[in-house]
C-alpha cells in the first residue's frame, strides 16, 4: 500500500498544477499579512480605555434580544446566553477585547484561505481516477498484481494526504508570517468557550488548530464526493462542476430549507459545520454532535460504497 501511495504523490508532484495550487495558497497568506501589517501601519491601533462600557451597552442589548426574541426561538436564546456570559466574564476577569493584530488572530485570518483548500483539492479528487481513463493510462495500472480496491484505496489516501498538506501548510506559514510581521500578543490571551452554561478559558492555539481542522470537515466530504463521482461517471468535469456548485451553495439553500422545515437537519451540509457545537447554535433546534457526526459517517460511507464497489466491479479495461 505504502509504494502504491508514494507512486500517486510521486505522479500528482509531476503536474506543474500541483505546485501552482500551493503557490496560490502560500502568496495568498503572504498577501494577507502584507495588505494587514500596511493596514496597521496607517491606522495604528487605539487602544480603548472604555471597554467596559462598551461591553455593557452590549450586554444590555444582548438582553434585550434575548427577551424580545430569544424566548421563542432556542437556537437564538441558546446564541445570546452565550454572549452575555462571556461578555459578563470578561468584565469580572478584567478581560479586555485585543485591539491590533497579532499571530494568533492572523492565524485566524488565514483561515479564508480554506475555501481555495477546499477547491484544490476537490480538482485533485475529481480527476485522480478519471483522468486515469482519459489518458488511457488505467489498463497500465490494473495490470499489476493488486486489487482494484487496494489501488483504488490508495488513490483516496493520497487524495486526503494532499488536503491535510496544504491545510498543515496554510497553517505553518499563517504562524511564521504572523510572528514576523504582527509578534506575539503582549500578554497571554486565552479563548473564552461557553461549555454546559459556563465560560471556560482554552489554549488559543490549540483552539485555533481546532478551527483548522473543524472547518476542513466540508472539505473532507465534498472531496470525498467528487472523488466518488470520478471514479463512477469517470468524468472529472461532472465531479468539479458538482462538487464545486455543492460547495459554495449547499450551505445557502440549506438554511433556507432549514428555517421551514425539520428535516433540514439531514442534509449533509446542515452537518458539516460542527464548530456551532463549540461556539455557536446548530442550523435546526434540537441537533447534537453525536447527531452530525453520525449523518456524516453515513454520507462519507455512501460515498465511499459507491466508489468501491463500481469500480470494482466495472469493466474497467475497456
Amino acid at each position: 500500500m505504502g509504494k502504491l501511495i508514494l507512486n500517486e504523490w510521486t505522479k500528482l508532484f509531476r503536474r506543474i498544477g500541483t505546485w501552482v495550487m500551493f503557490g496560490i495558497v502560500i502568496l495568498m497568506v503572504i498577501g494577507m499579512g502584507t495588505y494587514l501589517k500596511y493596514d496597521e501601519s496607517n491606522h495604528p491601533p487605539q487602544e480603548n480605555l472604555n471597554w467596559k462600557q462598551d461591553l455593557t451597552v452590549q450586554l444590555e442589548n444582548d438582553r434585550t434580544s434575548l427577551e424580545e426574541v430569544g424566548q421563542n426561538n432556542a437556537n437564538l436564546r441558546t446564541f445570546y446566553e452565550r454572549q452575555i456570559a462571556i461578555k459578563e466574564y470578561q468584565i469580572e476577569n478584567e478581560l479586555s477585547p485585543e485591539t491590533g493584530q497579532n499571530v494568533w488572530s492572523f492565524i485566524g485570518e488565514a483561515m479564508g484561505a480554506i475555501g481555495f483548500i477546499g477547491v484544490f483539492t476537490i480538482i485533485i479528487a475529481a480527476g485522480i481516477v478519471s483522468n486515469e481513463f482519459s489518458w488511457g493510462t488505467v489498463k497500465l495500472l490494473l495490470i499489476r498484481p493488486m486489487k482494484r480496491t487496494k489501488i483504488l484505496l490508495a488513490k483516496y489516501l493520497t487524495v486526503l494526504l494532499f488536503g491535510i498538506s496544504m491545510l498543515s501548510a496554510t497553517f505553518l506559514i499563517a504562524a511564521v508570517i504572523g510572528f514576523a510581521l504582527f509578534g506575539l500578543p503582549e500578554q497571554a490571551i486565552p479563548h473564552l468557550a461557553y461549555v454546559d452554561g459556563q465560560v471556560v478559558e482554552r489554549s488559543l492555539f490549540m483552539q485555533l488548530i481546532g478551527e483548522y481542522l473543524l472547518g476542513s470537515i466540508d472539505v473532507l466530504m465534498l472531496a470525498t464526493m467528487a472523488f466518488m463521482i470520478s471514479a463512477v461517471f469517470r468524468n472529472s468535469s461532472l465531479a468539479i462542476g458538482l462538487s464545486l456548485f455543492l460547495m459554495f451553495m449547499g450551505g445557502t439553500v440549506t438554511m433556507i430549507i432549514a428555517s421551514k422545515y425539520e428535516w433540514a437537519k439531514y442534509i449533509l451540509f446542515a452537518n458539516t459545520d460542527l464548530s456551532v457545537y463549540f461556539d455557536g447554535v446548530p442550523l435546526v433546534d434540537g441537533m447534537t454532535l453525536g447527531f452530525s457526526i453520525f449523518i456524516l459517517f453515513l454520507y462519507f460511507a455512501l460515498f465511499q460504497f459507491l466508489a468501491f464497489f463500481v469500480f470494482a466491479k466495472r469493466d474497467v479495461t475497456a
